[in-house]
């Protein structure tokens, strides 16, 4: 594996070679949904289930983003689910999409996804954010009275990076303060320490963060179900900033894409109108609230509103599998991502589960048998 796979991952799960596998790699993003009348523990079962789904389906990755005070939203700490998922899955990557870094202390992130790592190794991804991913309120009540802002990015994720690779230059402030689990531990402890470790991504839906991966050498994932009109600009930026290292030798781009595909058009796009409601209730300042789809079908709000509505719903590709596949592949094509991320978006888990079930039957990815995992791991 040179070091393209080991950074991006395409080498560390399923190799993209092979009847059964897409012509592209496909991953899966969630953000824990949790409609009304459904519960968080209700929403992580179908997480799980997802999780099992996609392991053996010949996806690249799952990934969990983090949100916080949302009532439509679950996934306040991912770190946590991702360890649960670690004993479901056994070839499938494993992250964030991303953590939202101003929020947390660099060394606690590195710590975090270290122990990610060594209960899945060669498996887990560092997707990482400048957004707050929540109101501003909530923003400060997370990242306390002396916490950085988003103002130093970059700052932060050299920070970070510098303790997953414990590789602090001699007398920075931090050059005796070791991530555990990480290499530093495994040197002393004289064992292997060739192991990778987390895999860092940089994203975002914006020139900036497209900019430092470039410079970074890092993957970047482009956030087009929430700002499709940037989509161009950020993967070109991206490119064009982009430097060699250590970590990747050529440029490795993910784009995500909202999606809702079902037999019953109708029915998808009723789904997808209760993700459109929830960006709605977001603009009037309310909570992401995530309605059932009979109670978006009554509500009548004021021209405004509702273009607002339908705008936001057609951002979700919805409709018949075959249709909704064709414009996935229309837009890996358009903008030559390497990979993409589905976002399944919609109320119901059950119409999620079988959203990505229908897109993997349409791009041919067959059911394999998952790979044996360790008695350690499998007991988890």
């Amino acid at each position: 594996m040179n070091a393209h796979d080991s950074a991006t991952g395409t080498g560390s799960a399923i190799e993209p070679s092979g009847e059964g596998l897409p012509a592209f790699p496909v991953s899966v993003l969630l953000g824990g949904l949790t409609g009304v009348g459904i519960s968080a523990h209700e929403s992580f079962a179908s997480t799980i289930d997802i999780a099992e789904l996609a392991d053996v389906r010949g996806f690249t990755r799952l990934w969990i983003t983090e949100h916080h005070s949302m009532p439509g939203v679950s996934s306040s700490v991912p770190a946590v689910i991702l360890a649960r998922l670690t004993a479901h899955t056994s070839q499938l990557r494993l992250g964030s999409g991303g953590v939202m870094l101003p929020n947390h202390a660099p060394l606690a992130v590195a710590e975090q996804y270290g122990m990610l790592d060594a209960l899945a190794p060669g498996r887990i991804d560092l997707g990482l954010g400048r957004a707050p991913g929540t109101d501003m309120a909530t923003a400060s009540a997370l990242r306390g009275r002396d916490a950085q802002d988003a103002s130093t990015f970059a700052e932060q994720v050299s920070e970070l990076i510098a303790f997953l690779n414990d590789d602090h230059p001699n007398g920075h402030p931090y050059d005796a303060v070791h991530a555990v689990p990480g290499p530093w531990q495994a040197q002393q402890n004289r064992v292997d320490t060739s192991a990778a470790g987390p895999s860092a991504w940089l994203l975002g839906s914006s020139l900036h963060s497209a900019e430092l991966a470039g410079r970074l050498g890092r993957p970047y994932a482009f956030a087009f179900h929430l700002a499709r009109e940037n989509v161009e600009p950020a993967l070109s930026a991206y490119r064009r900033a982009f430097r060699p290292s250590s970590h990747l030798e050529r440029p490795y781009a993910a784009v995500s894409i909202g999606v809702m595909a079902l037999d019953d058009e109708h029915e998808a796009r009723r789904q997808a109108a209760s993700f459109g409601y929830s960006m709605l209730s977001m603009m009037r300042r309310d909570p992401f609230l995530l309605p059932t789809p009979d109670f978006v079908d009554m509500y009548r709000g004021t021209p405004s509103e509702m273009a607002v509505l339908h705008d936001w719903t057609d951002r979700v590709v919805h409709g018949n599998p075959s249709d909704v596949t064709s414009r996935v592949e229309h837009l890996q094509a358009s903008t030559g991502a390497d990979e993409i991320l589905l976002a399944p978006e919609g109320h119901s888990l059950e119409a999620q589960q079988s959203t990505l079930a229908n897109i993997a039957d349409e791009l041919g990815m067959r059911a394999a048998k998952p790979a044996a995992r360790s008695q350690t791991h499998a007991n988890t």
